[in-house]
């Protein structure tokens, strides 16, 4: 194991025996009596386990959503200049993100590490669905009653989250790597059921964390090595491209840029939470069936067409030209962004980052990302009030750049996960970088 282990570490092999695919086991008899980790069927356990986890996701996408329902009303009340708005909002949402960071990144990778591979997509996926129910319902409900009682409501599912993690297990892949493994094994039987054969999966498991443990260093500034280099520059910038394309922008400031269009802000706002939940819908039915690229390129695509529209809304309305027109299409514009967006740069992002880190790099790479992430969602956030002061028309077409961007990023570096365990994954990105 330790030749394979080095060799797998620096690349002095072409082929190390840990990058040849491994048979697996039927479940037909006479084939072993086994199963294979894609007949897997979704286990109470496994549900259970994944509803706890994405709890914290709800109060997450209550908190994204908060301040667009919520900012005139705290303004009125608190007697907040726009100015004063901004940095009161940013010191908010700095205290609060930095629980709110480790939740973005845990959940993700815990519901991945638990679920099989056939399942793994739509269930990972579900985290971001529980984050537009949570935007939706700031925007639905945020319409009716007070920012204070908006406050108290996303305070619930924190609640319910606490205590239901007394009674999930721990992950199988961070038990492996701790070295307990009659917990591995007692795990993972409970998670694929009683009467599943675990035997290849656990091997896959234990053969994979020490390789990569072994001989690995995993402080943050160890994460700038060549091997890592690929897995991180994919994770990073779908993570910063995320907010920089406008999402942040639309999710804190939506009422905001209704306003901007005299458009009611309560029509809009009511419009946004009704049509986002059916577009995650589908992305979560889609992840696992037409893979995670497709969709993220459809996703970059339809947000780049968005943006073109409200920049044209707003050109018209700046050069006085057809000014009816202006509320149309930012209203069409954002509706058709937040489809889009919902349909895969939301969630789909996440999902990646959760598959493609090595075992030994995932807290430290991780933190990085979300890091980086919460910096260009704050960039966004703290500059956007600005930017529309100095040309509604220059800010959406800088995010249509940046949506570009993402684009030809999505299409040339990001990898296919599909219908693969993480242990394969991380083969494939391994064989890469000896290429």
């Amino acid at each position: 194991m330790m030749e394979t282990s080095e060799s797998l570490e620096e690349g002095l092999i072409p082929n190390p025996p840990l990058l040849e695919p491994t048979p697996m086991i039927t479940n037909e008899i006479g084939n072993g009596g086994g199963m294979s980790e894609s007949d897997f069927s979704t286990t109470p356990a496994v549900v259970f386990s994944t509803l706890v986890a994405i709890c914290g996701s709800f109060t997450y996408g209550c908190a994204v959503g908060y301040s667009s329902p919520a900012e005139s009303g705290m303004r009125a009340d608190l007697g907040l200049s726009v100015t004063q708005d901004v940095w009161s909002l940013y010191l908010g949402r700095f205290s609060l993100g930095i629980g709110l960071a480790i939740i973005a990144y845990v959940i993700p990778v815990y519901v991945a590490e638990i679920t099989p591979k056939n399942i793994r997509g739509a269930f990972t996926a579900t985290n971001q669905f529980l984050i537009m129910s949570g935007m939706s319902v700031m925007y639905l409900v945020g319409t009716i009653v007070s920012w204070r009682a908006l406050a108290l409501i996303a305070a619930v599912p924190c609640l319910l989250q606490v205590v239901g993690l007394f009674f999930i297990p721990e992950s199988p892949r961070w038990l492996a790597k701790i070295g307990k493994e009659k917990e591995l094994e007692a795990t993972l039987q409970s998670l694929r059921g009683k009467t599943a054969d675990i035997s290849m999966e656990s091997a896959d498991i234990r053969d994979y964390t020490q390789t990569f443990e072994k001989d690995s260093k995993a402080g943050i500034f160890d994460l700038f090595q060549q091997k890592y280099a690929y897995s991180l520059s994919v994770g990073v910038g779908l993570m910063a491209l995320q907010p920089l394309a406008g999402s942040a922008a639309i999710a804190y400031y939506a009422s905001y840029i209704f306003a901007a269009a005299d458009l009611l802000t309560n029509i809009g706002s009511i419009s946004m939470a009704i049509i986002q939940l059916p577009a995650i819908g589908v992305s979560i039915l889609l992840t696992d069936r037409f893979g995670r690229r497709p969709l993220l390129l459809a996703s970059t695509i339809g947000m780049g067409s968005s943006l073109t529209i409200i920049a044209l809304a707003f050109g018209l309305q700046d050069t006085h030209l057809w000014n009816d027109a202006t509320p149309v299409l930012v209203y069409i514009g954002i509706m058709g962004f937040s489809i889009a967006y919902s349909l895969g740069m939301a969630g789909l992002p996440s999902v990646i980052m959760s598959e493609i880190f090595p075992i030994n790099i995932k807290g430290s790479a991780g933190s990085l990302v979300i890091l980086l992430h919460n910096c260009s969602n704050w960039i966004v956030t703290y500059t956007f009030h600005f930017m529309m002061e100095w040309s509604r028309t220059g800010t959406f077409s800088i995010f249509w750049v940046i949506c570009a961007a993402a684009v030809a990023f999505v299409a040339f570096l990001v990898p296919e996960t599909k219908g693969r365990t993480l242990e394969e994954i991380q083969i494939s990105i391994t064989k890469r970088l000896l290429k």
